[in-house]
């Protein structure tokens, strides 16, 4: 499944993030790459011990638990602390599968990688290319989104970012863990919690439909939940 979330980030939000992000010493983006990923990739990062992409990332953590949305399509059980890297002067990153298995250096932490998310940091218009493409089921998607929205999609899918030819593209990424681990279950009971949520609208919260449908949601996310 593949989801654009809009307005994970604020004006507010994302001034503070570029505040701490835009002066600090970025990187050779090949710093966190495997051994596929760095035959394909150009670009610049934040080292993720920096206190900047430290701060800046609990910013966007606590932005993504204060979404919706991003909670009802991921699941989430554990998150990757966001990482944050630039793409300008025909930067690019060619097809490749994130790894399956993201551990943050220095600590235990790691996560199984379920999902992937962009946040786009800069304006659209402000740069030329930097398209994420994703081949799906449905083919090729290509992800250009405005600032503050973030798009998740499968960990497992081949992607690549296409070159930057006019200014500079910047943004997070990071990897989910769900509590759901299989796609086909996340995906139903996203729609499912997105149906409940629409009959609430329409008929109100204590409607004895919507009650039963929301115990069906919390039925099944109980059966399948590894949390």
């Amino acid at each position: 499944m593949l989801i654009a979330i809009p307005d994970v980030l604020d004006d507010a939000r994302l001034g503070e993030v570029r505040a701490l992000i835009d002066g600090a010493d970025w990187v050779d983006g090949n710093v966190t790459s495997g051994a596929q990923s760095a035959l394909a990739k150009r670009n610049r990062q934040l080292p993720e011990e920096s206190d900047a992409a430290t701060r800046a990332g609990a910013i966007i953590l606590d932005a993504l638990a204060a979404t919706p949305l991003f909670v009802a399509a991921a699941l989430p059980l554990k998150v990757f602390p966001p990482l944050f890297n630039r793409y300008e002067g025909g930067e690019a990153f060619g097809a490749h599968v994130d790894n399956a298995v993201r551990i943050k250096r220095g600590s235990d932490f790691r996560i199984r990688s379920d999902l992937s998310a962009t946040l786009f940091l800069e304006d659209a218009h402000a740069y030329d290319g930097g398209e994420l493409v994703i081949d799906d089921q449905f083919g090729e998607q290509r992800v250009k989104l405005p600032a503050g929205h973030l798009v998740l999609y499968p960990a497992s899918s081949l992607h690549h970012v296409e070159p930057v030819t006019r200014g500079c593209r910047t943004a997070s990424f990071f990897w989910v863990q769900s509590m759901i681990r299989d796609a086909a279950a996340r995906r139903t009971l996203f729609e499912l919690d997105q149906g409940v949520q629409a009959a609430a609208a329409a008929m109100g919260q204590g409607d004895p439909a919507v009650i039963r449908l929301t115990g069906v949601y919390h039925n099944l996310l109980r059966r399948w939940a590894d949390c």
